[in-house]
């Protein structure tokens, strides 16, 4: 099974730009998230930077922990043919989508510490075509597994578990 599925295959239009939206906001974001490291581009200093690292640090271990917990079912984008188990245990009972919560505080964390508007303008970006991607997985979803899917929508929510989107 290929996990890389992003822009791949037989997908309706709209699901394979998102996706290529995705794959170009999540390669820009770190681009811009290293430069902003290395070359100090904060607009300003703060003792609180070390919070935004902590952030970022809890971001890396909820993605790894959803990557670790999807086991096979792991994919970047929407399989177009192949099938997937449905996850809904470990870290999946508390959000449906933790690796894409992962990234977004990775991204908002490295961003409280390093600021600047540049690197703000590509982390609303990157966060806000992550939601995309989340509204044509939970379409998949729904598709491909019915009322199991809609079962567990109505105990767990999209980024927490008390958020019911």
């Amino acid at each position: 099974m290929k996990t890389d599925q992003m822009g791949k295959g037989n997908k309706p239009r709209k699901m394979l730009v998102i996706e290529m939206l995705l794959k170009t906001a999540t390669y820009a974001v770190v681009f811009v998230e290293a430069a902003s490291i290395i070359f100090d581009f904060r607009m300003w200093k703060s003792s609180y930077a070390w919070l935004g690292i902590g952030v970022a640090a809890l971001g890396v271990l909820v993605f790894l922990i959803a990557m670790a917990t999807m086991k096979d079912s792991w994919r970047a984008g929407i399989p177009a043919k192949e099938e997937t188990d449905l996850v809904t245990v470990g870290i999946y009972r508390l959000s449906r989508n933790p690796a894409f919560l992962g990234f977004d505080l990775l991204y908002l964390g490295v961003l409280a510490a390093f600021f600047n508007y540049l690197h703000l303008i590509f982390v609303l970006y990157a966060v806000l075509v992550l939601h995309l991607q989340i509204l044509q997985e939970e379409k998949f979803l729904e598709k491909v597994f019915g009322e199991k899917y809609t079962e567990y929508k109505k105990h767990t929510g999209r980024y927490f578990i008390f958020d019911r989107g």
